[in-house]
């Protein structure tokens, strides 16, 4: 009871607490009501509904009759529990609940006409989600306005940060109580929760890693500091076509695209710009009524902050680049733009074949020889989230004057310290991130996002200082 209280009065950015008393060992409902500040949901959820209570329905029921009496603002009731009297001590305060932690309910719609039959004024559907378009799901079922509507899970969390969209009456934060939730604190700073209405433009990330993206960071911060009416959220999608679905339902205006995604979208298009189509790959994607445009800011992102670092003109000079993957297509087509001489090394040499006969590079082998490179670009995971200790080139050696690293975190790559202490200059991913983000924003919305806005959020959630080059 100690710590449910002292997390209850440490809350201050909530409109409401939700009081879990099936994580209390000795319940004393009085206290965790009494001096609160908040208005209270109080719940005591039995383990068959997903919580931790595991005593008999009857002292369960006696937990919730007193928070009643007690003067809760609601009780958590589950459907399946049965407790009409409690329902009908006072229906406007009870939310009578249903909760499914593995899948869609595939009686969904007849689920709530029964929660509805049953008087209580509130009815909350929480089901897991497998992919974005199951959240399309809810809507019918929120249209009357009483209802609380969630979809669990990481392709669920655009129905909890666009819980306006959907109808719902709340939605709730927390530090993961529930699968996909987050704290209020993000919702509100980062996502502008309270801000969104029916006239806020929506645009997200799409791809496998999107919970851990920079982007919604770098954009809303960009939305917000330029005025403008818009929110950036991840879209966890199981496919493309999941995607096309869920923003076509929720009228989503534009998406960044990453891996896997990358290709379908540009097939997908009905616009494509030419320097897109020499990628290969399309990163960002706008709806419109002249269909799907699609475009590739990676070539002008990765760019931008090369030109600023390097010391002089590309033109001639060696580059090889590391891996053979969509990234490395759009890295060779930006410097052979800018007359460099560029050389596609791989481990598997059929891979590097096809992107070198894509973008008219030259073949290379591995590792790349000693001398024969000025400057190199990691292409290749290796470096990134899922391997952050692992190095491309373990044993080097640097003879060239740079090594730029596509992936980017906290700290230094094992590559750019073995490059940084070998003499090279040193540049990371975090850069290229931002500057194709800017051109991202800008294509969508014709404003140019205000200087250094999305490199100190970036900057910020990343953990690290606002620092771009090393060595």
């Amino acid at each position: 009871m100690a710590e449910l209280l002292a997390a209850r009065d440490a809350v201050t950015r909530a409109d409401m607490l939700e009081l879990r008393l099936d994580g209390v060992e000795t319940v004393d409902v009085a206290a965790a009501l009494a001096g609160r500040t908040l208005p209270a949901i109080v719940t005591c959820r039995p383990t068959w509904e997903g919580g931790r209570f595991d005593g008999g329905e009857e002292q369960r029921r006696s937990i919730l009759t007193e928070a009643m009496d007690r003067g809760a603002d609601y009780v958590d009731v589950e459907w399946r529990a049965g407790f009409a009297d409690l329902i009908a001590r006072d229906p406007r305060r009870v939310v009578l609940s249903s909760h499914d932690f593995q899948r869609v309910p595939e009686d969904l719609s007849a689920r709530a006409t029964a929660m509805r039959q049953a008087g209580a004024g509130t009815i909350k559907i929480a089901f897991r989600a497998a992919r974005l378009s199951d959240a399309l799901l809810l809507q019918p079922i929120s249209a009357g306005g009483d209802a609380v509507v969630i979809a669990m899970g990481d392709a669920g969390l655009p129905s909890r940060l666009l819980a306006s969209r959907f109808g719902s009456r709340w939605t709730y934060a927390g530090n993961a109580i529930a699968p996909g939730q987050i704290p209020a604190a993000g919702m509100l700073d980062e996502f502008r929760f309270r801000d969104i209405s029916a006239s806020t433009a929506i645009y997200g990330v799409v791809g496998n890693n999107v919970m851990h993206s920079l982007s919604p960071a770098m954009h809303n911060a960009a939305f917000r500091a330029s005025g403008l009416d818009a929110v950036y959220v991840p879209l966890a999608a199981a496919d493309f076509s999941d995607l096309v679905t869920f923003a076509e339902a929720m009228h989503i205006e534009g998406a960044s695209v990453t891996i896997p995604f990358k290709l379908d979208a540009l097939r997908a298009a009905a616009h494509v710009d030419s320097l897109t189509r020499a990628v290969g790959a399309a990163n960002t994607l706008r709806w419109s009524a002249r269909g799907l445009l699609a475009t590739n800011t990676d070539v002008d992102g990765f760019l931008e902050p090369l030109t600023r670092v390097y010391p002089g003109p590309l033109d001639g000079v060696r580059i090889a680049v590391l891996g053979a993957g969509g990234a490395a297509r759009a890295v060779a087509v930006a410097l052979l733009s800018r007359g460099a001489h560029v050389t596609i090394h791989a481990r598997r040499h059929d891979q590097a074949a096809d992107v070198a006969a894509g973008c008219g590079a030259t073949i290379g082998i591995w590792p790349p020889p000693a001398g024969s490179w000025d400057l190199l670009v990691n292409c290749t995971p290796l470096g990134g989230p899922t391997a952050r200790e692992a190095s491309p080139l373990p044993d080097g050696p640097f003879t060239g004057r740079m090594v730029y690293d596509l992936t980017y975190g906290q700290a230094e790559t094992p590559l750019l310290h073995d490059a940084r202490e070998a003499g090279c200059l040193t540049l990371d991913g975090l850069p290229m991130l931002v500057a194709q983000a800017e051109r991202q924003f800008e294509w969508w919305t014709g404003v140019r996002p205000p200087e250094g806005v999305m490199l100190a959020a970036a900057s910020i959630r990343s953990g690290r200082p606002k620092q771009l080059v090393g060595g």
